[in-house]
C-alpha cells in the first residue's frame, strides 16, 4: 500500500504535539512548525484571485445569476407587498420561513450564507434570526464511487487497503461532505469524512457572485451600515477553511491541545496519515446527542453536570485561550458513556484576539456595575461602533435594555432573551457586530439552548459568573486589575459585599487556587499601580483597629465594674458619646465573613498565609503603610481625648451639680 505523506505533520516529519504558549513555551517553536506547514497547503480564500477565475465566463456566471434572480424575486415581491399593505409584522414570522426555505434550495454556499446570517443583528431584523438558525445542512448523500476516489486521490490507495471496514453507505450527508463508519487496520473504530465532488467550484462561483452584490448593495443602500463586503470575506474565509480537512485536523489538534486536560471533556483522535484536503479520518465516538435526555438518562449520565463542564470549556475558549468551536449545536455535542462530553466538527472555530478577550470580562463588569457609559464605550473598542460615534443617544437605550434585563442579578439572566433585546437596540443604532463576536453569540445562544432543553431552570450567566471571578481575583493583566479595582470601589469606598461575591464564586469555578491568587494579589498590591488600593487598606485597617480597641476597652471597663459591683448611673440629660459609627461595625464584620469565606476555600492553609508573613513585613511598601497605620491611629486616639475633654466641660457648663458628683 502507497500512502501520500502525513498532511498534518511538521515539515521535518515528527509528530506534534501542539501545546498553549502559556503553558508550554518550549515547545512554542515546534508548534510555529506545524501551524506554517498547515499555512503553507491549506486553501486560501483571495477575492482577487476568484474574479480573475470567473471574469470571463460570462455565460456561467449570468445563468448562476439568473437562478438566484428568479429564486429571490418572488421573496422581494412578498416584502414589498407587505410594506404596501402594512402587514410587515404581521407577516415576518412567514417571510422568515421562505427565506431559509430558499436559502436551503440554492444550496452549500447559501446555506452557510443564511446561518452566518443568524448570527447578524446588525443586518437582520430579530424575528428572522431565529428562522435562520434553524437551517440544516443535510442533503442527500452523493455516490460512493466518487467518494473512494477521493479517498485514492488524497491518501494514494484503494479504500480496503486503507482501512479494514468501511460501511458501505454513509451514515451522515451535509453540505459540505459526508461520513462514513470504518475500522482501520490496527482495529481502531474511525469516521471517515469526504467531502462532496466540485464543491469548490460552486462555492466559489457564489461567493464570487455574493461579493459583487454586496458590494453594490454597500454603495447603493443607504440603510445598510454594515461594511457587507468585509463580512462576505470574513464569511468566505471560514467556508474555505471548512472545505479543506488538512486544516480542520489541525484545528482539532489545537483545540484538544489548549482543552483537552479540562475534567471530562474529550476530543477525538486525528489519524493525520489517513487525512488530506478532501478526506478525514477521525476516532470514532460513540454518544448520545444531550437532547436525548431519555437515552441519556438510561445511560445513568447526567445531563446537567455535562452541560455545566460545556460551559466551563467554552468559557475558557472564549475568554482564556480566545479558539473556540463556533458550531456547538446537538450534534457536535455528544454525552460518552463513559460520562464524559465529546467534541466534534471542528470546521468552524474562530479566534478572538487578547484585547477583544479582556474588552469582553471589562464589559461584564460594567454591566454589573451598570455603568453604561463605560458600557457604550466597551462597545467601541470592541468595534462594534466607530470612534467618531455619537454615544449619547446609545447610552440610554443600553440603560434600557440591560436596566429591564438586570431585574434580579446577572446570574439570572436569559442569555438569549438579553441577547435578542440587543439584538433590536443594534439594528436601530449605527452598530456593526464584528465577525468574531457573531460567532460567540451564535455559540452561547446554541449552547444555552440546549442546557434548556435538559433544564429548563439552567442559567448560562449563573455558572459563568465563578470563571469570571476567579479571573478577575487571579489575572494580573492590567486591564482585570483596573476591571476589579473598579468593581470593588465606588466613589472613594470599598465595597465589601461585591469582593464576598467575588470570593463565593470563585471557589466554585473548577481550577481556583486560592493560594496562587493570594500570591497574585500580594504582587499587585505592592506594583505601582497597587498604591490606591495599599491607600484604602490603610484606611480600613486604622478604622478597624480602632474599632476593636474601644470595644476592647469597653468590655474591659465593662467587666471591672460588673467584677467590683459597681455599675455607674449616667444622668439622663448627659449626652451619649456614640464611639464607633455603625459603618465601622458593618465593616468589621465583612472581614469576618471574608476571612471565613477563605477558611471554606479548598487549598485554604493558614500555614502557607503565616510563610509569607517575613516577606511582606519585610517589603519597604508595608513598613510605610505601618507607619501610616500607627500615625492615623495616633491621630484618631488625639481627636478622641480632645473631643472628650470638650464634651465634659459642656457637661460641666449644662449640669454643675451633675458634674462635680462625677
Amino acid at each position: 500500500m502507497t500512502v501520500s505523506p502525513p498532511t498534518i505533520r511538521n515539515p521535518i516529519g515528527d509528530p506534534v504535539e501542539l501545546a498553549p504558549a502559556d503553558l508550554a513555551l518550549q515547545d512554542a517553536s515546534q508548534a510555529s512548525q506545524f501551524h506554517d506547514h498547515v499555512q503553507a497547503t491549506m486553501l486560501r480564500y483571495d477575492p482577487q484571485e476568484l474574479a480573475n477565475t470567473y471574469s470571463g465566463k460570462f455565460f456561467r456566471l449570468f445563468g448562476r445569476l439568473w437562478t438566484l434572480i428568479t429564486t429571490f424575486v418572488g421573496f422581494a415581491l412578498g416584502i414589498l407587498w407587505d410594506k404596501r399593505s402594512n402587514l410587515v409584522k404581521q407577516n415576518e414570522a412567514k417571510r422568515a420561513i421562505e427565506l431559509r426555505e430558499l436559502l436551503t434550495r440554492l444550496g452549500p454556499a447559501y446555506i452557510k450564507i443564511g446561518q452566518a446570517l443568524s448570527t447578524r443583528p446588525d443586518l437582520v431584523p430579530a424575528s428572522y434570526l431565529d428562522e435562520l438558525s434553524k437551517l440544516q445542512d443535510q442533503i442527500p448523500p452523493f455516490p460512493n464511487e466518487i467518494a473512494f476516489q477521493f479517498i485514492r486521490e488524497e491518501l494514494g490507495a484503494d479504500p480496503d487497503e486503507i482501512y479494514a471496514e468501511l460501511s458501505p453507505n454513509p451514515i451522515a450527508a451535509a453540505s459540505l461532505g459526508q461520513v462514513y463508519k470504518g475500522r482501520l487496520k490496527t482495529g481502531e473504530q474511525v469516521a471517515v469524512k469526504v467531502q462532496r465532488p466540485d464543491l469548490g467550484d460552486l462555492v466559489c462561483l457564489d461567493l464570487y457572485l455574493v461579493r459583487n452584490l454586496a458590494l453594490w448593495a454597500k454603495l447603493n443602500i443607504k440603510r445598510i451600515r454594515s461594511d457587507l463586503v468585509a463580512i462576505v470575506d470574513e464569511f468566505a474565509t471560514r467556508i474555505y477553511e471548512e472545505m479543506d480537512y488538512a486544516h480542520e485536523a489541525y484545528n482539532a489538534e489545537r483545540f484538544a491541545s489548549l482543552y483537552g486536560h479540562l475534567p471530562d471533556i474529550y476530543i477525538p483522535k486525528i489519524y493525520s496519515e489517513y487525512t488530506g484536503r478532501r478526506v478525514l479520518t477521525m476516532e470514532w465516538i460513540e454518544g448520545t446527542k444531550l437532547t436525548d435526555l431519555e437515552a441519556v438518562a438510561a445511560q445513568g449520565i447526567d445531563a446537567t453536570y455535562l452541560i455545566e463542564v460545556g460551559v466551563e470549556c467554552s468559557l475558557r475558549q472564549l475568554l482564556e485561550y480566545g479558539f473556540f468551536h463556533a458550531d456547538p449545536h446537538p450534534g457536535n455535542l455528544l454525552a460518552m458513556p463513559n460520562g464524559k462530553l465529546a467534541y466534534l466538527d471542528f470546521g468552524m472555530m474562530s479566534q478572538v484576539k487578547t484585547y477583544q478577550r479582556y474588552g469582553l470580562i471589562e464589559a461584564i463588569v460594567h454591566l454589573v456595575n451598570r455603568d453604561f457609559e463605560r458600557l457604550a464605550e466597551d462597545y467601541v473598542k470592541l468595534e462594534f461602533l466607530t470612534p467618531d460615534t455619537d454615544l449619547e443617544p446609545i447610552i440610554p437605550a443600553l440603560a434600557s435594555v440591560f436596566n429591564n434585563a438586570l431585574g434580579a442579578s446577572v446570574a439570572e439572566l436569559n442569555f438569549k432573551s438579553m441577547t435578542d433585546k440587543l439584538s433590536e437596540l443594534m439594528y436601530e443604532y449605527p452598530f456593526s457586530v464584528p465577525a468574531y463576536y457573531a460567532l460567540i453569540i451564535r455559540s452561547l445562544v446554541t449552547l444555552e439552548g440546549i442546557a434548556i432543553n435538559v433544564d429548563p431552570e439552567f442559567k448560562v450567566l449563573s455558572k459563568a459568573y465563578p470563571y469570571v471571578a476567579k479571573r478577575l481575583l487571579t489575572d494580573p493583566a492590567p486591564e482585570l486589575r483596573t476591571s476589579l479595582k473598579e468593581l470593588l470601589f465606588k466613589d472613594g469606598s470599598f465595597r465589601w459585599n461585591r469582593l464576598e461575591n467575588l470570593l463565593k464564586n470563585a471557589r466554585d469555578s473548577q481550577d481556583y487556587d486560592l493560594g496562587s491568587s493570594i500570591e497574585k494579589a500580594i504582587d499587585f498590591l505592592f506594583s505601582e499601580r497597587g498604591e490606591f488600593i495599599r491607600d484604602r487598606i490603610v484606611d480600613e485597617v486604622v478604622r478597624n483597629i480602632d474599632v476593636l480597641s474601644q470595644d476592647a476597652v469597653r468590655n474591659t471597663n465593662m467587666a471591672l465594674s460588673d467584677w467590683l459591683g459597681f455599675l455607674p448611673q449616667r444622668p439622663a440629660n448627659q449626652q451619649v458619646v456614640t464611639v464607633t459609627s455603625e459603618t465601622d461595625r458593618q465593616n468589621l464584620e465583612h472581614i469576618r465573613t471574608i476571612w471565613g469565606l477563605l477558611q471554606d476555600t479548598p487549598g485554604f492553609d493558614p500555614m502557607k498565609i503565616l510563610q509569607i508573613v517575613p516577606t511582606l513585613l519585610s517589603k519597604p511598601e508595608t513598613q510605610q503603610m505601618g507607619q501610616e497605620i500607627v500615625s492615623n491611629l495616633m491621630q484618631r486616639a488625639a481627636a478622641r481625648l480632645i473631643r472628650g475633654i470638650f464634651l465634659e466641660q459642656e457637661n460641666a457648663q449644662a449640669d454643675p451639680v451633675a458634674a462635680m458628683r462625677s
